[in-house]
């Protein structure tokens, strides 16, 4: 099962949406406000919002989002 739509099925409805905006924003390149970041020592880049971090990358100048997670100590391995 991927991971993202295991993810969604574990939220709120409420975080669900938070969520869908976010990544609304993000593929329609509006990233104003929205607290991103580049990962050290790779390509990827993090969003931060609340506890939720989205891992990203960009390819031809478009985000492709390879995963969202909840903040704990394992959030940033294998990226």
């Amino acid at each position: 099962m991927d991971e993202i739509a295991k993810l969604f099925r574990k939220l709120s409805e409420k975080e669900r949406d938070l969520l869908s905006e976010i990544s609304g924003k993000l593929n329609k390149g509006e990233t104003a406000g929205l607290k991103i970041k580049k990962l050290s020592g790779s390509d990827f880049y993090r969003l931060r919002k609340g506890v939720f971090r989205i891992i990203f990358h960009r390819e031809n100048g478009a985000p492709v989002i390879d995963s969202i997670r909840l903040k704990n100590e394992k959030t940033y391995r294998g990226f």
